[in-house]
């Protein structure tokens, strides 16, 4: 039975957060080099907070915590999203890619674009991991662990070739990563992906439904249900011919007025 608290509120506040969220994450980067500084700022100061809500609120195991840590996991996520598409945390490769380079040399080298920023979350992933170990309420690092997985693997799909790999979520200074895209197909990798992904959807959905309703554990589960189900979404924009950008064009103010001064 769907219970409005334990699954139905959970819901809308994910996709709530995750659309005003990754807007706000797009605007400020697509924003003038000279406020990145600001930026990084407010994120770095987001991000910690977020590392002591996630501490605080899994010493208890209420609805109230579980809701907490999942706000402070997601600030933390968006404390890394920030510091990669500003450019403070990418990899040591700052260019284009050499199209001469095949197999293991071109994954070494699409693999030094993102070094830095992957290495940052897989450090926090260990971290928010030890922080919640026998801890009551684990959602802010099982929140943290699902979304470094689902970004990992997305990554992976567009270096190795997606029918869609729409490039409009990119900022300008990351713009060389377009380079390192695979060819536009369809590969059983993405289709392994979208599978995982979705089982791991209908796992923590069977996991709500069967837990008490109106617990922790019910709207726990439901926030990781919605939030592997948006992973399954964003893994369809890349095998569909869909404009992820379409959902957030309020976020590129610089981008329309180039588009308005070149079409002038």
């Amino acid at each position: 039975m769907v219970s409005w608290n334990g699954h139905v509120v959970p819901f809308m506040v994910t996709v709530a957060i995750w659309f005003v969220a990754t807007g706000l994450i797009a605007w400020a980067d697509n924003r003038e080099r000279a406020t990145f500084s600001t930026s990084l700022l407010i994120g770095s100061v987001a991000g910690i907070a977020g590392l002591l809500v996630i501490l605080i609120s899994s010493l208890s195991a209420q609805v109230w915590a579980v809701y907490l840590s999942f706000i402070g996991a997601l600030m933390v996520w968006g404390w890394h999203e920030l510091s990669f598409l500003t450019g403070a945390s990418a990899g040591p490769r700052r260019g284009p890619a050499d199209t001469a380079l095949t197999g293991v040399a071109r994954f070494r080298q699409a693999a030094a674009t993102v070094m830095h920023h992957e290495v940052a979350l897989a450090v926090t992933a260990l971290l928010l991991i030890s922080l919640s170990w026998n801890a009551p309420n684990q959602i802010g690092a099982t929140v943290f662990v699902l979304m470094f997985a689902m970004r990992l693997i997305s990554k992976i799909n567009l270096f190795v070739g997606v029918p869609n790999s729409s490039s409009e979520m990119l900022p300008d200074q990351l713009a060389y990563l377009k380079t390192y895209f695979g060819p536009s197909r369809m590969t059983l990798l993405l289709a392994a992906s979208l599978a995982g992904i979705a089982a791991a959807t209908a796992w923590f959905a069977q996991l709500a439904l069967v837990a008490p309703v109106g617990s922790a554990a019910m709207v726990g589960a439901s926030l990781l249900t919605t939030l592997a189900l948006l992973g399954v979404l964003e893994h369809l924009f890349l095998a569909l011919p869909f404009r992820d950008g379409m959902l957030w064009g309020w976020a590129y103010p610089q981008r329309k007025a180039a588009v308005r001064i070149k079409q002038d």
